[in-house]
C-alpha cells in the first residue's frame, strides 16, 4: 500500500488550488469594475477589494485544512466570519504524484510559517498593468523559504480570444519548480529588472554602477522573479527598504529550487521564522545565474545606506 503524501506536499497542493481560486477572485474584481481602492500609508501603498478578498480566501482556506500553521499575510488577518464562497477546499493532485524531498518528510504543521501576499503589484493592478500582478504563497521551515506558489491571474490576457487566462507556478527546494519554461538570458547580456513605482536616487545609483545593457522596470517581486526564470532579465536589483517577507518568500523558494539565488544587497540570506521583522530593510539582489557578477559590483555607498 502506497504511503500517504507528506505534509509539505499536501500543503503545496492545497496552496496551488487556493492560489488558483485567488487568481479568479482577482479577475472577477477587475471585471466588475469597482476596485474598492483605499490608501494604506499613501498614494504608493494601496489596497483594493481584491487584496481584501484574496487575503480572506487564502488564509481561511489554509487555516481550515492546516489549523496549526502560522500564517502571516500582508493585510490584516481575517475574522472567523468569512464567506463560504471564498473558501477553497481542493488540492492540485499532480503535485501529490511527486516524492517529498527527504529532508522535509517529517515536518509538523506548527513548524511551518506561510507568508501570503494576496495581490503583489497592487499599484499596477489599479493602473491596468495586469501582467505585473501576482498572488504569492510562500512556505518557510526553520526560517528558510522551502516552497512557493505564484499565481499570475492575467497571464495571457493580451493573447486574444481562446487563450487560457492565468497560470500557477510552484516549486519546492530539492524537487524543482514547475509551471513555466526555464530560460536564461544569453551569456554576456546584463539585463536588470527593478522597481517601477518605488524608485529613488539610491536605487538608480546602484543600477548605474552595475552598468547594465538594459533596465526592465516592472511591478511586483513575484513578477520580477518570473522575469529571471523566463530569461527576460539576468538580475533583480532593489537597493531600498520597502520590500517585505511576504513579497520574497514564495519567489525566493521558486528561484532557489532552479539553482538561483536571492539575498539582501549585502549578500545575507533572508529569514522567514514567525518572529522576524517583516521589512526587508537591506533591499534585494537576485539572479538565476552569475550572482557574484552583480554582488561584487554593488557600491559600498549603497551598502552603507542599507542597514540589515
Amino acid at each position: 500500500m502506497a504511503s500517504s503524501p507528506c505534509l509539505l506536499m499536501r500543503l503545496v497542493a492545497s496552496s496551488y488550488s487556493v492560489a488558483d481560486k485567488a487568481g479568479k477572485l482577482v479577475r472577477n474584481v477587475m471585471s466588475a469594475g469597482d476596485l474598492g481602492i483605499v490608501e494604506k500609508t499613501g498614494a504608493d501603498d494601496l489596497q483594493t477589494k481584491a487584496d481584501r478578498m484574496v487575503q480572506k480566501s487564502i488564509c481561511t482556506s489554509l487555516a481550515r485544512k492546516f489549523p496549526h500553521l502560522t500564517i502571516i499575510g500582508e493585510e490584516d488577518l481575517p475574522s472567523s466570519d468569512v464567506e463560504e464562497d471564498l473558501i477553497e477546499a481542493g488540492q492540485y493532485n499532480e503535485i501529490l504524484k511527486h516524492c517529498c524531498p527527504a529532508q522535509y518528510s517529517n515536518i509538523k504543521e506548527e513548524e511551518l510559517v506561510v507568508w501570503v501576499d494576496p495581490l503583489d503589484g497592487t499599484k499596477e493592478y489599479t493602473e491596468g498593468l495586469l501582467d505585473h500582478v501576482t498572488v504569492l504563497i510562500g512556505i518557510a521551515y526553520e526560517g528558510k523559504a522551502i516552497a512557493g506558489v505564484i499565481n499570475q491571474p492575467f497571464y495571457n490576457y493580451e493573447a486574444g480570444d481562446g487563450a487560457v487566462l492565468g497560470r500557477t507556478i510552484w516549486g519546492i527546494l530539492g524537487l524543482g519548480s514547475f509551471g513555466f519554461q526555464l530560460k536564461e538570458v544569453p551569456d554576456g547580456n546584463h539585463i536588470i529588472t527593478t522597481t517601477r513605482s518605488h524608485s529613488s536616487k539610491l536605487v538608480n545609483d546602484c543600477i548605474a554602477a552595475l552598468n547594465p545593457d538594459k533596465v526592465v522596470r516592472v511591478g511586483g517581486a513575484g513578477n520580477k522573479i518570473i522575469q529571471l526564470i523566463e530569461g527576460h532579465a539576468s538580475a533583480y536589483v532593489f537597493a531600498s527598504p520597502g520590500c517585505k517577507k511576504w513579497d520574497t518568500c514564495a519567489p525566493e523558494a521558486i528561484l532557489h529550487a532552479v539553482g538561483g539565488k536571492l539575498t539582501d544587497i549585502h549578500g545575507n540570506a533572508f529569514q522567514y521564522h514567525k518572529e522576524v521583522k517583516h521589512m526587508n530593510s537591506a533591499g534585494v539582489l537576485a539572479t538565476l545565474r552569475n550572482y557574484d557578477h552583480y554582488a561584487t559590483r554593488i557600491p559600498h555607498a549603497v551598502k552603507d545606506a542599507l542597514v540589515p
